[in-house]
């Protein structure tokens, strides 16, 4: 109750509480929360201009540090999906580019929501003519929504240009709060629009994607004639020239997809069943990475690189865990006889007794400098009981020079990292062996019960 995003509060309340749904307790607790921070920040002392926190001035806001960081930001978040026979980056010395498509041009798209206006912006259309002076720009759909378009305009200029980059996706009008997606696919007929440029263009094209959520882009991927797919999320005023920085190779991108990429057809799976794990009883799939069955267009943590890179565990602290240091503590077995023993009942000692280091040594294998970012993920050996197929329990990046190696150290905690919730959402350590995975790299860590 905290924090209402919304009017569902001030509406229902009131009625809840006369409802007896809800102790009038907890809105005290809420409220002596709320104010408790504004009194912390000053706002009951006076004229609230006279604070620190009354008066920054835009010139602070839109510092050089500052709008430096809104492009680094931007940078680093944009995830390379697919760049087949290394389309990207584009020559700088491309002779004409074709931009299409209905975000190229927009700098409101790119700040999406909850965000304040925007220092400056560079549009990616803009910015791409930046690096190609002969340009040509045509928005293809009337709107994002794309219920009309003109392809043989479209397909005009991309006949005539060496480069083509289509810039589209999704916008404010598709997904904010409260306006929610009913599907995975591209609005109205952007599909159509892109494979036909792709069709008739000298070479294969580059797709630029702007949205919050997933995309079902099936079709995208496994089109020979659609080179390179780029998803830059809403990136803030720097996303224009990020955007043109990585198709021209100014910059190497290293972003990892924040979720996984469904299709279309897990939009059957009904929004308010909420289980986690698969039902194979009922073709439930699951949800999240975690534990998600089906087909998927892209996985969590997906992205490529102008580089290759490569991982090999370098040291490890210990490889056997002993959590049988009581005899009182209970060793319980689940259904497959795995024996387990309740995170609970270890003690904050124990835990922290075992927490140990794992070093990780990554290689750039290709030529090119790149900021790249390396995910540990645990999985346990034994699958089955709602066991997790993986999970993230650490991430860093790494800046490597082409042919550099490097090394970097990660802390796992395994009462943390290593357990998981049983059918009861109880957390628990299983006995048995556990495996730490980087890249094709895996170690593996036993725990004694």
């Amino acid at each position: 109750m905290d924090v209402n995003c919304g009017s569902y509060l001030q509406k229902y309340t009131k009625s809840a509480i006369l409802q007896k749904k809800l102790p009038e307790s907890q809105v005290d607790r809420a409220l002596h929360n709320l104010f408790a921070i504004r009194m912390r920040l000053g706002l009951f002392n006076g004229n609230p201009l006279h604070n620190p926190f009354g008066n920054i001035r835009a010139d602070q806001i839109c510092s050089p540090e500052h709008q430096i960081l809104a492009l680094e930001a931007a940078r680093n978040g944009i995830v390379l999906l697919k760049n087949h026979a290394k389309l990207l980056p584009l020559p700088k010395s491309a002779m004409s580019l074709a931009v299409i498509g209905p975000n190229a041009k927009s700098p409101q798209t790119l700040v999406g929501n909850y965000a304040g206006p925007p220092c400056e912006s560079t549009t990616p259309l803009q910015a791409l003519q930046s690096y190609v002076k002969d340009t040509v720009y045509h928005p293809g759909c009337d709107t994002v929504s794309c219920s009309s378009i003109a392809i043989d305009e479209a397909v005009d200029i991309a006949k005539r240009a060496h480069f083509v980059v289509l810039i589209m996706g999704l916008d404010q009008t598709q997904e904010r709060e409260a306006l929610d997606r009913v599907d995975l696919l591209l609005p109205g007929r952007q599909q159509e629009l892109i494979t036909s440029v792709a069709k008739s263009a000298k070479k294969p094209v580059v797709l630029v994607l702007l949205s919050g959520g997933p995309i079902d882009v099936s079709f995208a991927k496994d089109d020979p004639r659609i080179g390179a797919i780029l998803w830059a999320g809403y990136p803030g005023q720097g996303g224009g020239i990020a955007l043109a920085e990585i198709i021209f190779g100014d910059h190497n991108p290293g972003g990892r997809l924040p979720g996984t990429w469904y299709p279309q057809d897990y939009t059957k799976v009904p929004m308010t069943d909420m289980r986690m794990r698969p039902d194979l009883f009922s073709d439930y799939p699951g949800r999240t990475y975690r534990f998600y069955e089906g087909d998927k267009v892209f996985e969590f943590g997906y992205g490529l690189s102008y580089s290759k890179y490569s991982y090999k565990f370098t040291h490890v602290s210990r490889k056997n865990l002993y959590l049988n240091h009581s005899s009182s503590l209970h060793t319980t077995r689940s259904w497959d006889s795995v024996g387990y023993k309740l995170v609970s009942e270890l003690g904050t000692q124990v835990c922290d007794e075992n927490k140990f280091k794992v070093g990780v040594g990554v290689k750039n294998d290709g030529e090119k400098s790149g900021k790249h970012p390396v995910l540990l993920f645990a999985r346990q050996g034994k699958v089955g009981d709602g066991r997790v197929k993986k999970q993230l329990i650490g991430f860093q990046s790494v800046v490597l020079s082409g042919g550099e190696r490097g090394e970097i150290e990660f802390e796992v905690s395994p009462c943390e990292d290593l357990s998981r919730a049983n059918e009861y959402g109880v957390m628990v350590m299983d006995e048995g062996r556990h495996f730490l995975v980087v890249g094709d790299d895996k170690l593996p860590v036993t725990i004694i019960i």
